[in-house]
């Protein structure tokens, strides 16, 4: 039996079965376009996560226990018959497989998509989350990568509000609400060109630590 995320068993029948084809199209366009890993996620309700632990430390935010993943080159079919186990589910990403993520609060990632744009450079796909951030795509390993680059940038002293989360981190994958807070959305949304080969992070970094330290001071 699959799970039934709070707050979905008063949709009425129609609207469920509408919900789930807005669901399955979007997990078999990450999984069958793009090819990403789509991972079921919890939701929040009232605050509340819906996996049932009252002191859940990721409400909203974090994958549904034992869920079956969705793997990059499923279609429609697979993705259907996998998501129909799990209405309502939250449509999460796995970090570090395809692609990292270089995440800076929103405003200083909004104005360093700017002057990347303009400089001609190398850009993968870029969302925003409710919570006011901006996660931009980049190649594997950037991770492991990132205290190196930082120190021969001369960025490493440097008081950054600049992370990257670590191979096996989720992050919820727009059009999803994360955390009860609202959605996640795309700010540059993938294409065939950017979500296979997303750039390196070493080409996107001197120009995203600069921002954040201009918007920060």
């Amino acid at each position: 039996m699959g799970f039934t995320i709070g707050g979905m068993r008063e949709m009425r029948s129609g609207a469920r079965r509408r919900v789930r084809g807005t669901e399955c199209t979007a997990v078999a366009e990450y999984t069958g376009l793009w090819g990403w890993d789509v991972v079921p996620g919890v939701r929040a309700v009232s605050g509340r996560c819906s996996c049932g632990d009252a002191s859940c430390p990721a409400p909203g935010a974090h994958p549904l226990p034992f869920a079956e993943e969705v793997p990059a080159g499923a279609g429609l079919d697979d993705a259907t018959r996998t998501w129909s186990r799990y209405p309502g589910a939250a449509l999460l990403l796995p970090v570090g497989r395809s692609f990292d993520v270089i995440e800076v609060a929103e405003t200083a990632g909004r104005r360093a998509l700017v002057r990347l744009e303009r400089m001609g450079l190398p850009l993968g796909p870029v969302c925003v989350t409710p919570t006011g951030r901006a996660q931009f795509f980049v190649a594997p390993g950037a991770a492991a990568e990132l205290p190196g680059l930082l120190y021969r940038m001369g960025w490493d002293d440097a008081d950054l509000d600049l992370r990257c989360p670590a191979p096996g981190a989720h992050i919820t994958a727009p059009p999803s609400d994360l955390g009860g807070l609202g959605p996640v959305r795309w700010l540059r949304p993938p294409t065939l060109d950017t979500a296979g080969a997303p750039p390196q992070a070493r080409l996107l970094l001197g120009t995203l630590a600069y921002i954040c330290h201009r918007t920060h001071f």
